[in-house]
């Protein structure tokens, strides 16, 4: 259960708030996490920088698609919006969508169709090539993840994000605290007896699956069996109950604080890295609102 938890535990989906707080006079501790629309933005204002790189060094390159913001939610452990349940299921239909686009991406296309000597060119302003520096980080779980980082791709890095060496290792120290506070959790007695409640819903409803995790992953494997309206048609009303029963037991708002509570219990220890991770994206988003429009 803590691998389907662990992307995101207790989010519910977009939010279009703005970023309305200064990152650099808010208290330490009191920056709130960007919300997925702004998470949205700030990549997209990537895309557009390295899109403007590459054209200066004589290559074409495609932005990524921009999916609609609808289009373009993350699903938590808890998802709780009827109306998007009713309308996408679990978005299976969705991904199967964001598949065929990475399949017929155009810049690996282009890249293709390029001499070896182009393509070489074209990797080197891309991303460095092969001989990029590497910076790297060290994760909760004391492992260290390494990256390389140069091109264009560092180049619009740091146009959003200043330093991006900082924000790396900060936010992936940040990313990576799922391990420490998701199993309490789930232990939590106040989660717990909401998720009974969930799952008492959820049996009235005729499913029978014991958690939200349980359910995605049985619409899921549907899914890959067949495309079929009916799968489909099966996996929104899944959802739809899902989504109801959430509502029923308030088991997203009870596991946002209880997320929140651990979370912060782990302050004493990681709380620089969080703070900083989020001042950087913060002003990222700010930049970034420069750069593109949001997603509609």
């Amino acid at each position: 259960m803590l691998a389907a938890v662990a992307a995101a535990v207790m989010a519910t989906g977009c939010s279009g708030t703005a970023a309305s707080q200064d990152a650099k006079t808010v208290p330490a501790g009191a920056l709130r996490p960007l919300t997925d629309t702004e998470q949205l933005r700030i990549a997209d204002a990537e895309q557009r920088l390295i899109k403007q790189c590459m054209n200066r060094q004589g290559f074409t390159y495609w932005e990524a698609e921009r999916p609609s913001l609808e289009e373009s939610r993350t699903l938590g452990y808890v998802a709780d919006d009827v109306a998007w349940a009713r309308k996408h299921g679990y978005g299976s239909r969705i991904a199967a969508k964001e598949d065929r686009a990475r399949l017929t991406n155009p810049n690996l296309v282009y890249r293709k169709g390029l001499s070896e000597e182009r393509r070489k060119a074209y990797d080197d302003a891309l991303d460095g090539g092969i001989d990029a520096p590497e910076i790297m980080a060290e994760l909760p779980n004391g492992a260290t993840i390494r990256r390389q980082m140069g091109g264009c791709v560092a180049e619009a890095e740091k146009r959003l994000y200043g330093d991006p060496e900082a924000w790396f290792r900060a936010n992936k120290i940040a990313s990576n605290l799922q391990p420490l506070y998701v199993p309490q959790v789930m232990r939590d007695k106040q989660f717990v007896a909401a998720l009974s409640v969930w799952s008492t819903c959820m049996e009235h409803a005729g499913h029978p699956e014991k958690d939200p995790g349980a359910a995605r992953q049985a619409a899921k494997e549907r899914a890959l069996r067949s495309t079929s309206d009916e799968t489909f048609a099966a996996e929104r009303r899944l959802a739809v109950a899902d989504a109801t029963c959430a509502r029923t037991a308030s088991l997203a708002a009870i596991g946002k604080e209880r997320e929140t509570h651990y979370v912060n219990a782990l302050r004493g220890r990681y709380g620089q890295a969080l703070d900083t991770s989020r001042r950087i994206e913060h002003e990222a988003y700010v930049r970034a609102a420069d750069i593109v429009g949001p997603r509609t």
